[in-house]
């Protein structure tokens, strides 16, 4: 644990689920509905400083978010980024695109290109989502051919 890191000290969002390895947070980010983090849960800066079977689990946890907020959200694209350049915890960003948001086609970090259409959850499309995020088998998704 690194005393002067927001992800070893703070949650990072709406805790979801979790396990020994990581957790899924649903982020509070206007304009991206359904935006989630996998954040490891030990302070460690790269996947490359992990051991092997530990990179394939949290991808496991990535993939299987991925398959969760296309299966509820059915959004245009998904964007998954590793960035750590602000904040050095590992992290992943899984996030719902629609064509018509604010930046699309380009990274969300980007400046607008048009006022993003609003894709807000209704109170049933997020709890279906939080549903299906805190049953997610991340161990099955590793045995997909």
């Amino acid at each position: 644990m690194e005393r002067d890191c927001v992800l070893c000290s703070e949650t990072g969002g709406e805790l979801v689920w979790q396990n020994d390895l990581c957790r899924i947070i649903l982020a509070d980010e206007a304009g991206y509905p359904g935006f989630c983090r996998v954040i490891l849960s030990r302070h460690v800066a790269e996947m490359t400083d992990l051991p092997p079977a530990d990179r394939q689990r949290l991808m496991a946890v990535v993939f299987a978010v991925e398959t969760a907020l296309r299966t509820v959200l059915s959004p245009d694209k998904i964007n998954i980024a590793s960035l750590g350049n602000v904040v050095t915890h590992l992290h992943w960003h899984i996030i719902p695109r629609w064509r018509d948001d604010a930046t699309f086609p380009a990274p969300i970090w980007a400046a607008p290109v048009r006022p993003g259409a609003q894709h807000a959850l209704t109170v049933d499309t997020l709890a279906q989502l939080r549903h299906v995020l805190q049953h997610i088998e991340p161990e099955a998704v590793q045995r997909l051919p």
